[in-house]
């Protein structure tokens, strides 16, 4: 009888086999299969017949696994916000545990399903609430969400956007305020007050306390506010609120403290004191007041925030902007003279062909690690140099569709064991070394689908190698099945036997 070490190791194998259909995986959907199936449901695309499979399936934990999924179309989730289960539900809001970088929204059916529950399962073991609080926090719902249910015909998606009232347009304010829902007027009316500087003035909790730097951050201010924000030397909010009146981002430009001049010298309703800033001797904040005059609207503001405050081995989400730039101004930011424009061109997915091919043969690093990071047409011999260069975005470059899969055996002597395991899976490697003295790197050679028949089954029996050969796409289906009917079912296949 096979271990139990040997069992587990060929389950994980075969549930991540690229090459593996649909019948095998299904049978991995067998609570006899344990852990394996449930890292199958959640951890790799799955072909439709497995999805189907698993949003039907009878075990909560099953649904559970495949609501978290990352790989699979959101789309074909729909069933799962209604689940009789609410953790099942809660597990679809919550979205993926993995924190990749690109996040993906849902679609706006599941996020409205959410919003509009009466009831948080047929179990009753989560709420309505409590799933919509998971939900907010994994940044699956659109910044554009808002306004698109602005003018929805339930009245609990209107009373979201009303919460989101800086992001809605004037005529859906308007809209709102008269909305013949109750709940949904107070909330626009709360909403409308964060605009009026005296309400502010009036409501304003105690300057220094969490909810006055929010309020000061976002909110309309009056003079008497901004003065007081200065006595107490409490600026940093009215640095970065769209609201702050001319007169007090002037003296914020002029302030004694560089941080605060930085957060003002790119904002597109600076004054003449932009030209001051590009004169300061704080070398930061010369930078950011250069990249001033091509700044003209706060979405372009936004775009450039994303690169000054942050390095080459940034690995923040990225995500879908409320609004963004024109892609001329895009494409002007990719000719610039300045580096930092030259970087958001190339973090933004829509530039032209022609300007990645010029942003990849760049100088300046950073700017072919955006390019590598976030542009689909970023070629693959710049996606396996930033690899190897920048372990800090090796997760992410791994799950883009562009990146090499053959083209790595030179790295196969690289002193990193995690860039050998890359070139250890290259087909055109001509020896897969399955006896290198990191674990990581053993396990990816014996995925290598060069490896012979006779090789494989060795590396099976072997456990430093068993869950990587089990992997192989070069593994036969009929050794797939065999495989699963002695670890699911007890047979006595022999575990070296060859199968052509």
């Amino acid at each position: 009888m096979v271990s139990d070490s040997l069992r587990e190791l060929w389950l994980r194998g075969i549930a991540f086999n690229a090459a593996a259909p649909a019948d095998v995986l299904i049978r991995l959907l067998d609570e006899a299969a344990g852990e394996a199936g449930l890292l199958m449901c959640e951890g790799r695309d799955l072909p439709d017949a497995v999805i189907d499979a698993a949003l039907r399936h009878p075990v909560e934990r099953i649904r559970c696994a495949l609501a978290r999924n990352l790989h699979v179309d959101p789309a074909r989730f729909a069933p799962l916000a209604s689940d009789p289960s609410g953790l099942v539900r809660a597990c679809l809001a919550g979205g993926t545990r993995l924190q990749p970088r690109w996040v993906r929204p849902l679609p706006d059916d599941i996020l409205v399903t959410f919003l509009t529950a009466q009831e948080g399962g047929e179990d009753g073991r989560v709420t309505e609430k409590d799933i919509v609080g998971e939900l907010w926090s994994s940044r699956q719902v659109p910044l554009s969400f808002p306004r698109d249910m602005a003018g929805h015909d339930h009245p609990a998606l209107r009373l979201y956007a009303a919460f989101q009232w800086q992001s809605l347009t004037a005529a859906q304010r308007h809209a709102l305020l008269d909305d013949p829902a109750p709940a949904v007027r107070e909330a626009a009316r709360k909403g409308s007050r964060q605009l009026d500087p005296e309400a502010v003035e009036a409501e304003l909790p105690p300057i220094g306390s969490r909810h006055a730097v929010s309020v000061l951050s976002t909110s309309a201010l009056s003079p008497a506010v901004v003065e007081q924000c200065f006595a107490d030397d409490e600026v940093h909010p009215l640095a970065r609120n769209r609201h702050t009146p001319a007169d007090a981002l002037a003296r914020l430009a002029r302030h004694p403290d560089a941080e605060i001049r930085r957060l003002v010298a790119t904002r597109p309703d600076l004054g003449p004191e932009a030209a001051e800033l590009r004169q300061d001797p704080d070398e930061d904040v010369r930078m950011r007041a250069r990249l001033q005059p091509s700044i003209r609207t706060w979405a372009e503001f936004q775009e450039v925030q994303k690169v000054v405050d942050h390095g080459p081995d940034c690995t923040c989400p990225i995500t879908q902007p409320a609004t963004e730039p024109s892609p001329d101004w895009f494409a002007t930011c990719a000719v610039s003279e300045e580096p930092v424009l030259r970087r958001v061109a190339a973090s933004w997915p829509g530039l032209s062909a022609e300007l990645v091919e010029t942003l990849a043969q760049h100088d300046d690093e950073e700017v072919r690690i955006r390019l590598a990071c976030h542009h689909p047409l970023a070629p693959p011999h710049l996606l396996l140099d930033v690899f190897v260069t920048r372990p800090a975005h090796r997760p992410h470059l791994l799950t883009l569709p562009a990146f090499p899969r053959t083209g790595r055996a030179h790295l196969i002597d690289h002193p990193d064991p995690e860039v050998r395991a890359l070139a250890a899976a290259d087909p055109a490697l001509p020896d897969p070394p399955v006896e290198d003295p990191d674990a990581s790197v053993r396990r990816a050679a014996a995925t290598n689908p060069s490896l012979s028949p006779e090789a494989l089954e060795t590396l099976l029996a072997d456990p430093r190698t068993a869950e990587g050969a089990a992997s192989n796409p070069a593994l036969t289906v009929p050794r797939m099945h065999a495989l699963l009917d002695h670890c699911l079912n007890g047979t006595a296949t022999p575990p070296g036997a060859v199968q052509r």
